[in-house]
This record gives structure tokens, sequence and C-alpha cells, in this order.
């Protein structure tokens, strides 16, 4: 029997549920915390996203639309409305004119700058809490 067909045991529901948990305060503190910021969670993700996109300072709207797990009309409508707040610009693609690149204004920059500042203090605060729980080791028995 693989370890994916046993029973959950008691102990693989505590530490499902304390996982769950560390991440909902988490982003319980990033919707307050993005808020105060004049800035929506969703706002916040794309523009975190785009800075930290692997390689590169910019990302396309597929590819934003992939890491938010949205629907690629939906992040055009979330990259118009942070556009008209000067954090983000479109640009085509100097390498493929069917692609455009959204990239991060001063505004944006200085906001994400900002925000993920606070988000990794208070990753840092959960550091032993906030944990994938090993559910492979526990036993069906326990």
């Amino acid at each position: 029997m693989k370890p994916s067909d046993s029973p959950l045991s008691k102990q693989d529901f505590e530490a499902l549920a304390e996982f769950r948990y560390q991440l909902r305060r988490f982003l319980r503190f990033s919707e307050e915390i993005t808020h105060k910021h004049g800035l929506t969670p969703l706002q916040y993700l794309l523009l975190l996203h785009i800075k930290g996109f692997p390689g590169r300072e910019w990302a396309t709207v597929g590819e934003l639309a992939e890491r938010l797990q949205a629907k690629h009309h939906g992040v055009v409508a979330l990259i118009t409305r942070c556009e008209k707040r000067g954090l983000v610009e479109r640009r085509g693609s100097s390498r493929d004119k069917r692609q455009v690149e959204v990239r991060l204004q001063r505004k944006g920059e200085e906001c994400i700058e900002q925000l993920a500042r606070l988000h990794r203090a208070e990753l840092l605060s959960l550091q032993g809490k906030f944990t994938v729980p090993d559910v492979t080791s526990f036993s069906p028995d326990a």
C-alpha cells in the first residue's frame, strides 16, 4: 500500500490543520498590510511576481496569469488597474512582437520593496512554525 492510500491518522490531521492555520495567519497579515499601503492583495502579488520573476525584471501576461493562477482576461484587467495607478507599464517585446512585457515603474518598485520587507519580517517571525508537515513519516496506526 502506498502512503497516499493509507488512512489518515489523527497526527496527519493535526499537522495539516496546523499548516493551514499558519498559512491563513500569514495570508491575513498580507491582506491587512497591503490594504494599509493602499493596494489589494492581488495588486501586491502582481508586483511581487513581476519583481520576482526568475532571470529577468519583467513578465508576460500569460506568465503572470500562471503565477497568479488566474484567467488571462482577469490578469489583463488587474494590469490595467495597476497601470492607471502608475505601478506598472506594458511594453511590446523587442524579441517577439506578439508578446507584451509587463514591467514595474518606479512607484511599483518602491511599493514592492516596502511591502516585501514587511512580508519577509513576518515570515522570519514564523520560522519553526510555518513548515510543510512531513505527512509521509506518519504511520497509519499512529
